[in-house]
């Protein structure tokens, strides 16, 4: 499947879930308040399929898969307002607490969501990398980090994967916010405290997308471990094993599976024939072979016939008793995050090119899906997480424009006007506008700047 046809295919599994799981809490607790619940839609727009069930309400999914609604038994939106009004589970005749309720039951779904996502991948266990530093540049070296060094914590949370720490940074990279890494210093072992100016940012990287080129950190590369061998290959006839790790070549270092894709053509140009020193075990061994020079796509390339292993070497992965906890704590931690950053951006603290559309949610779908079933749930989690927040927002036409409204009317004793409501959806249609606006430009000049 084509990175385009997949993206596609996975933002669509990504709405179908999360849309359905949000209008289906609000379905749920409108039934259980006894309000006519009259069609259930995942999708806007003229449905594509429907079917009237047992319960009396048509269940359908529109044409166009951005969103869904739960349509009420609703007098103001009935061609016969008069006897709408009078009929059982009537929507406005609810007493305003259960109307609140109802508005919140979608978001609140989507937290719920977001904990399970979470539990879920836990169990399931998400791989990953050991946050162990590699060479660092930029403000990483300025602030006295070094190869080897491991990551324990980032500012007081603690951290097992880079993939995790590397979060952190970035979300504090987005505010400009100064942070204390805690790492075990390669060599001594001693732990220490460094502190990553990230308030020292040139301004403009983050829009480049070159943030941690700035900032400086990056993975330590995994060892040249072989993972796979090519029938016949000059390696395989030569005798080496899968989980052999490469040492040297023609006594040069190799550090990495990366040295090695280096340093084969290099010195295969010169002559062919390599020498490959090997760690099997507590062994070190000795193999001559011969490099084989291929053609491909008119490129010419000197190969020996070995692929890379697993290098995956850190597995969060947690007993689904202990996973209960372990939920609760990264979905509280992303819900700050999450809402600082919403803070920041109306401050004007971050940019506003932060935000995304579809597009980047399509991208970033698919490549969650192809890495693994622990790492499209995490993705889930978050995009469930932020569409909760989303629609708390006090803006008129989401749920907590609703929440607004009824709160007024608990205070008052009477609803809004119907002229301020009609206002406030040209507010929160043009709010609304400026956002998706906003994030579809920010998106198509990420592409476009590629």
């Amino acid at each position: 499947m084509s990175e385009f046809f997949g993206s596609v295919w996975w933002l669509l599994v990504t709405l179908g879930l999360l849309v359905t799981f949000h209008e289906f809490g609000h379905y749920w607790v409108a039934r259980r308040c006894g309000v006519k619940v009259l069609r259930f839609s995942i999708g806007f727009g003229k449905p594509i399929w429907s079917r009237m069930g047992r319960d009396g309400v048509e269940y359908a999914i529109g044409a166009i898969p951005l969103g869904g609604y739960v349509k009420f038994l609703d007098a103001r939106e009935s061609e016969n307002p008069e006897a709408a009004a009078h009929e059982p589970g009537e929507y406005n005749a609810a007493p305003v607490g259960k109307r609140m309720l109802i508005a919140a039951a979608g978001p609140v779904f989507n937290i719920v969501f977001t904990i399970a996502a979470f539990w879920a991948m836990f169990v399931i266990g998400r791989p990953d990398f050991q946050p162990v530093i590699g060479t660092p540049q930029g403000l990483a070296a300025a602030a006295g980090l070094h190869a080897g060094d491991r990551i324990l914590a980032v500012d007081g949370d603690r951290v097992d994967s880079w993939s995790t720490a590397m979060l952190d940074v970035a979300q504090a990279a987005m505010l400009r916010q100064d942070i204390a890494l805690q790492v075990e210093t390669a060599g001594s072992g001693a732990t220490q405290t460094r502190i990553l100016a990230l308030s020292q940012l040139p301004h403009g990287v983050a829009d480049d997308g070159k943030t941690f080129d700035a900032i400086g950190l990056q993975l330590q590369p995994p060892p040249a471990v072989v993972g796979g061998l090519s029938a016949g290959g000059a390696a395989a006839l030569a005798g080496l094993h899968v989980d052999d790790r490469i040492t040297a070549i023609n006594n040069k270092p190799v550090g990495s599976f990366a040295d090695l894709v280096k340093y084969v053509p290099e010195l295969a140009a010169q002559d062919p024939h390599l020498h490959l020193t090997v760690q099997r075990g507590a062994d070190t061994l000795g193999f001559d072979l011969t490099a084989e020079q291929h053609t491909q796509d008119g490129k010419s390339r000197w190969l020996i016939g070995i692929a890379p292993g697993n290098t995956h070497d850190a597995l969060e992965r947690y007993n689904p008793l202990r996973a209960v906890p372990a939920a609760f704590h990264e979905t509280w931690k992303t819900t700050r995050t999450t809402l600082g950053m919403i803070g920041a951006m109306l401050t004007g603290a971050a940019s506003t090119r932060n935000l995304s559309s579809v597009i980047s949610i399509a991208q970033v779908a698919n490549a969650s899906a192809q890495m693994g079933m622990a790492w499209f749930l995490s993705f889930l989690a978050i995009i469930s997480l932020s569409l909760g927040i989303l629609n708390l927002l006090p803006i008129p036409m989401l749920d907590g424009g609703h929440l607004l409204y009824y709160l007024i009317e608990w205070v008052k004793g009477s609803p809004v006007s119907e002229r301020t409501m009609i206002a406030g959806q040209y507010v929160g249609m043009a709010a609304l506008a400026a956002l998706m606006s906003l994030a579809f430009y920010n998106d198509i000049l990420r592409l476009v700047s590629g």
